[in-house]
């Protein structure tokens, strides 16, 4: 089977839509662990996890190493296929543009499920952002006791909709609405969902372990072959014309 036998668009034909932010990080313990002292990437076990992913049906093609400081731009179908995976230690990281939604499967909560149910000792950790006509976000923070919250929807607009006790997380975690207004961020539980940035919050949760943006860091570029339906929601999303 080919790596493009679920498109049925050319591999040059460009993208419509755009994915700006597509991770999803495992954090096992210790959870205070800085990005800066982590083990360097271990390529073997970042496909392993890559392949592991509900997402991915095939690894096609090692493209070698790539700085998780580089932006990862989708302009065209084919760049759909790459995604950026890591695995430093204790600290699991994958970014791939499958995960992209725009309300009706919540890609990332089911693949962030999956991953509950195989690290149940982990701090699991999801942002999702795409421009497709609008923006939409898909966030999460999944602690090891089970304590969560899952934040879907158009920021600034509806339907907005959140799950799980977002306020348990932050104060398991010591992070108050003071400290992310430190941070320059809108955050404020008594307000509307759609006006808060749930994707710093998702950022505050991973602290110091977050290993993304990070120019001391290597990933390993993955192309792969989707799954026929992470193609076809792909195929919605990034192709709006």
């Amino acid at each position: 089977m080919s790596d493009t036998d679920f498109w049925t668009l050319p591999p040059d034909r460009m993208t419509q839509g755009s994915g700006s932010r597509h991770e999803l990080t495992v954090l096992h313990p210790p959870f205070t662990v800085d990005a800066g002292e982590l083990a360097p990437n271990a390529p073997y076990r970042a496909e392993e996890f890559a392949r592991s992913l509900e997402t991915i049906d095939d690894v096609i093609e090692d493209l070698g190493r790539r700085k998780q400081s580089d932006s990862v731009t989708v302009a065209t179908r084919s760049d759909l296929d790459i995604v950026q995976v890591g695995a430093w230690g204790n600290v699991m990281s994958v970014s791939d543009p499958a995960f992209a939604d725009d309300g009706n499967d919540m890609p990332l909560l089911a693949e962030a499920t999956r991953l509950r149910e195989r690290f149940p000792d982990a701090r699991i950790v999801g942002r999702v952002e795409v421009h497709c006509g609008a923006e939409h976000t898909e966030d999460l923070v999944w602690l090891p006791d089970g304590t969560m919250f899952h934040a879907c929807g158009w920021p600034g607009d509806e339907p907005f909709v959140v799950t799980g006790d977002p306020q348990t997380v932050m104060s398991a975690l010591g992070i108050t609405t003071g400290a992310l207004e430190n941070l320059e961020v809108y955050f404020d539980l008594d307000d509307e969902p759609n006006q808060n940035d749930w994707g710093a919050l998702a950022t505050a949760c991973l602290g110091d372990a977050d290993p993304w943006g990070r120019a001391d860091l290597d990933a390993s570029a993955l192309r792969v072959r989707h799954s026929e339906h992470a193609t076809s929601r792909m195929e919605s999303l990034y192709f709006t014309g």
